[in-house]
């Protein structure tokens, strides 16, 4: 850690630094993963992980880089500079995807493969025999490797960027698919020219990509060992961001407590293998310690493009999500480009994440990893499914809130049937007359009610459609997505199935809403208050 601090003044956080020569000798904060780092690098030769973007992957090659480069003065004060007893320099390959539109077409691919072999060529030469980028990749490889006696280090940094941005288009992305097929392919049969290999990205292309060659290629991304590589744990925010958690909580009016506990409610939850400790987004933490403000630093960032298209194609019964999902450690990483199931994206991309592993039957329960992230998700999920009607159509979830607060149902009635009158509505789509759209739509608002009151949704065990609590109300909904169905019916499920039954000795005032909702012409007809 260096660059003492003030009460007044924080110590400099490293936003937006992604090179840990940089990061050192600017006298950042930096939490010290370099154990991590060397527990990596005696065990293990070509290497992929998976991690949502903004996660400290970057940061992680980069430090890899000045490793390899022998950079041990970098390294002052952290663990590996204790353990490491020869610092040794080798050749190191830098592959890098930023800084191009992939959707523009195949060009913007080359142009970038180009880039990174040209570069590389300036110091290892090139056989002008060498004319395709896999030819050119092998003979750099080898160069390098026979020039200085040693391994070459190949590091490549969201190896699927362009794979990613091309999934909207088919025939696009079969182009890119090939190239980088074969680009990569270059690192199958070059072990006695190859020290250390190490790839990163968001998703696992496991059926379309480099990894049907690449059988080799040793997938960390669950395992316990390496869960902490990326992230910030709930031990390294305690010991080393003390002081900032404190000027926080100063300038908030919390206790030093009531911050952390805010802190571990927004941004931590996460979890890379089955038995691995909470893990903070990292991108968040240090956002909100250098800013000393609450926001959705990492949601605020964007919603990847692919994911967006996809979530527009598919209603996904999205109670399944708050960890309710069970799926084999295989299901998490099956992504393909004809896949019409979100979940495995929706994990890789961090939006899920592991919250518990059932040892029986081998499944993982996925589930939202903080507030964050869940109400950031359905926040702009109702945008997608209302179809940009929220929140331009001056609707509110906070509005709604307030009303049920005040127990003014009537008007939280009023306020559902202008939302959904509002929502662009084209009778020949069949996909509005499917229940699941609707029912994530009410999914999404009760949801995102929890934010400011306790509010439920239905669950696989039975329970009406949403359950609100406030102060001195409870309120019990059942919603009826049937042309023929009446209130009655709704408020009749509730007497049959005894929704009320869990609430009868709470104290509160049980208030029951049945409400009626025509698909076909995408209206809430009729509700009752009882």
């Amino acid at each position: 850690m260096t660059t003492p601090m003030t009460a007044a003044t924080p110590r400099k956080m490293p936003i937006s630094i992604q090179d840990f020569r940089k990061l050192r000798t600017e006298g950042c904060v930096y939490v010290d993963k370099t154990e991590h780092l060397h527990r990596l690098i005696t065990r293990r030769f070509q290497v992929f992980l998976s991690r949502p973007r903004r996660f400290g992957k970057s940061l992680f090659i980069s430090t890899l880089k000045y490793y390899f480069l022998g950079r041990k003065e970098l390294f002052d004060g952290l663990y590996i500079a204790n353990v490491e007893k020869e610092w040794m320099e080798y050749p190191v390959f830098h592959i890098e995807f930023v800084g191009e539109n992939y959707s523009a077409g195949i060009d913007r691919l080359r142009s970038a493969l180009d880039s990174n072999l040209r570069s590389l060529e300036e110091e290892w030469g090139r056989d002008e025999q060498d004319d395709s980028f896999a030819d050119r990749f092998k003979g750099l490889i080898k160069r390098a490797s026979k020039k200085t006696g040693r391994g070459v280090v190949v590091l490549v940094d969201e190896y699927d960027k362009p794979l990613l941005e091309t999934m909207h288009d088919e025939a696009l992305n079969s182009e890119v698919r090939a190239e980088l097929k074969g680009f990569y392919g270059v690192l199958t049969g070059l072990d006695a020219c190859l020290k250390f290999v190490f790839l990163t990205g968001v998703t696992k292309f496991s059926q379309i990509s480099i990894f049907s060659d690449l059988t080799h290629l040793d997938d960390i991304s669950l395992l316990d060992d390496y869960s902490g590589l990326c992230g910030i744990s709930e031990r390294e925010l305690l010991e080393q961001f003390k002081p900032e958690i404190q000027l926080l909580a100063d300038r908030q009016g919390y206790s030093y407590d009531e911050a952390v506990a805010e802190l571990k409610k927004e941004y931590d939850g996460y979890h890379f293998s089955k038995h691995c400790e909470d893990m903070y987004n990292p991108f968040s933490v240090i956002n909100v310690l250098d800013k000393l403000d609450f926001s959705r630093y990492w949601f605020k960032t964007g919603t990847p493009t692919f994911l967006i298209k996809m979530l527009e194609r598919n209603y996904f019964d999205l109670s399944k999500l708050n960890g309710n999902v069970s799926v084999t450690d295989d299901y998490m990483f099956d992504y393909r480009a004809n896949n019409q199931d979100p979940i495995p994206v929706l994990y890789q991309s961090g939006y899920l994440t592991v919250k518990g592993y059932d040892n029986l039957y081998n499944e993982y329960q996925l589930g939202f990893p903080n507030e964050e992230v869940k109400y950031g998700f359905l926040d702009q999920l109702l945008s997608i499914y209302s179809y940009n009607s929220y929140p331009a159509n001056g609707f509110s979830v906070a509005k709604i809130s307030q009303s049920l607060q005040k127990g003014d149902i009537k008007t939280v009635m009023l306020m559902l049937q202008s939302f959904f009158a509002d929502i662009p509505y084209d009778l020949q789509d069949k996909r509005h007359k499917n229940e699941k759209y609707f029912q994530s739509l009410f999914y999404t608002v009760f949801t995102l009610m929890g934010q400011f009151i306790q509010a439920e949704v239905k669950s696989a065990g039975g329970r009406s459609d949403a359950v609100v609590k406030t102060s001195d109300s409870i309120y019990v909904f059942e919603f009826k997505i049937d042309d023929n169905a009446t209130v009655e019916d709704a408020l009749q499920q509730i007497d049959s199935k005894d929704y009320l039954l869990p609430y009868q000795t709470d104290g509160r005032r049980l208030i029951k809403i049945g409400a009626v909702f025509n698909k076909e012409e995408s209206k809430l007809t009729d509700y009752k208050i009882v």
